[in-house]
């Protein structure tokens, strides 16, 4: 029997994704039928992106689930005309890269690479950075990102305390959870790197208190989300030094409008949120997997849990 899979992300997309998608189909021996414009009544599964055109699941009677292309689900989960499951992106292209991007940045502040890139002519002054050992690392969010880039980070050799709301065990990683273990987390982070959620819980989770309780000169690198940080709070931080650096690849608001304070502090660095990107090679193979359980009866993937926003 055919399986009817609707493709509701932008138009762009789509060339990227046919091609990737119809592939992991046919290696996971599933005959679909897959394509922008389908019946509503007809759609057995869609593959969805929150800016694409479908806002209102509701005509979707048929479909068995909504399979998210972000690894974000924080615009999705308040949506409430999607009754049907839904399941996050966890891609090992995106996985992967967003380690590289964290390993890389953590790399680029320990090793004081700007400092010789930036150097004025003639300036010859000499330095030795400490060792990865010598420079712990904290992360906060021990989901499927954050777990990867601790163990790039702790393979180089840095000390890496990864926190999480709630308790978790990760091998060769010390691991902190609740509002106790955040200010243990945070009172001996050299860097910190944000790979949270973005839920109720989490908003402002570094603010005028948190930043306080890291070492002078800390460094915050946030690959996670915008709405992690109290941005008042940050540059406050920054012009009095508490924080030496802040590299930042989301924002609140995106594209980051010009006129915000972060373009031209000094002290921060701006990347167009491009720290991870979903590959669609391999997200396709994750798609193509959960549909195949679905219809073999087997639990899906990456199922969001909607109270918890994630």
């Amino acid at each position: 029997m055919t399986i009817n899979v609707l493709f509701a992300a932008r138009p762009e997309r789509w060339d990227m994704y046919r091609g990737p998608l119809s592939d992991a189909f046919a290696e996971a021996g599933l005959d679909v039928t897959l394509a922008q414009e389908i019946a509503p009544g007809e759609v057995d599964y869609i593959v969805y992106a929150p800016n694409g055109p479908v806002q209102d699941f509701t005509p979707f009677t048929r479909a068995k689930a909504v399979m998210n292309l972000w690894a974000g689900v924080e615009t999705v989960v308040g949506n409430e005309t999607i009754t049907q499951p839904l399941t996050r992106m966890v891609d090992e292209g995106l996985t992967k890269g967003m380690a590289e991007w964290v390993t890389g940045h953590v790399m680029r502040h320990h090793l004081g690479t700007d400092l010789d890139v930036l150097r004025a002519p003639g300036d010859w002054g000499q330095r030795t950075p400490p060792l990865a050992k010598d420079r712990p690392v904290t992360i906060l969010g021990l989901g499927q990102l954050g777990q990867a880039a601790a163990r790039m980070l702790t393979g180089i050799g840095f000390p890496v305390t990864g926190w999480s709301r709630t308790p978790k065990e990760v091998e060769g990683i010390r691991c902190l959870s609740g509002e106790e273990g955040l200010r243990e987390a945070l009172a001996s982070a050299l860097i910190v790197v944000l790979l949270l959620p973005d839920t109720p819980e989490t908003r402002n989770i570094l603010n005028a208190d948190t930043l306080a309780l890291l070492p002078e000169g800390a460094v915050v690198i946030n690959p996670g989300r915008g709405p992690l940080i109290d941005d008042d709070a940050l540059l406050a931080a920054l012009d009095l030094g508490q924080i030496s650096h802040a590299t930042l690849d989301v924002f609140r608001e995106e594209p980051l409008p010009e006129d915000h304070p972060y373009w031209a502090h000094p002290r921060v660095t701006v990347t167009p949120h491009i720290a991870a990107e979903t590959r669609p090679e391999t997200a396709a193979r994750v798609i193509a997997e959960n549909i195949r359980r679905s219809e073999a009866g087997e639990p899906l993937l990456y199922l969001v849990d909607r109270d918890r926003g994630y």
